[in-house]
């Protein structure tokens, strides 16, 4: 999935760790990731969190997409900073998910909790 995921690449994602319901993504702040408060613009930080939430939830075998998720920014984030999301699934329940990811600081500190709900697809012909 991570190869064929351009968004990700184009922003130097990278996937440093991935079990049965659990991934670790790491992403650098760039200068052009910046918003008009010298911070990591929030938009962002949820990529990188949506993106570490899909590598989790895909790891079951169907493909799975996102049904719906939420962000909570705790702190902000600057250029030069390189950014480490980690997700943990909370629960399967039919072909349903429900994930929980944070992201830190390169200081430990918790820039950010997300939520993400996932649903796996039916194969074709069921």
């Amino acid at each position: 999935m991570m190869a064929a995921d351009v968004a990700s690449a184009v922003l130097g994602i990278e996937l440093v760790s991935l079990a049965p319901g659990q991934a670790v993504c790491k992403m650098a702040v760039t200068e052009r990731m910046i918003n008009g408060h010298a911070l990591c613009h929030g938009g962002y930080v949820f990529l990188l969190a949506d993106t570490t939430f899909a590598c989790a939830c895909n790891t079951h075998g169907p493909v799975t997409v996102a049904a719906g998720a939420e962000i909570s920014f705790v702190s902000a984030a600057r250029a030069g900073e390189t950014l480490t999301a980690t997700a943990l699934e909370r629960t399967l329940f039919g072909r349903n998910g429900i994930y929980d990811i944070t992201v830190r600081g390169e200081d430990g500190r918790v820039v950010a909790e997300f939520r993400g709900r996932s649903r796996a697809l039916k194969e074709e012909g069921s």
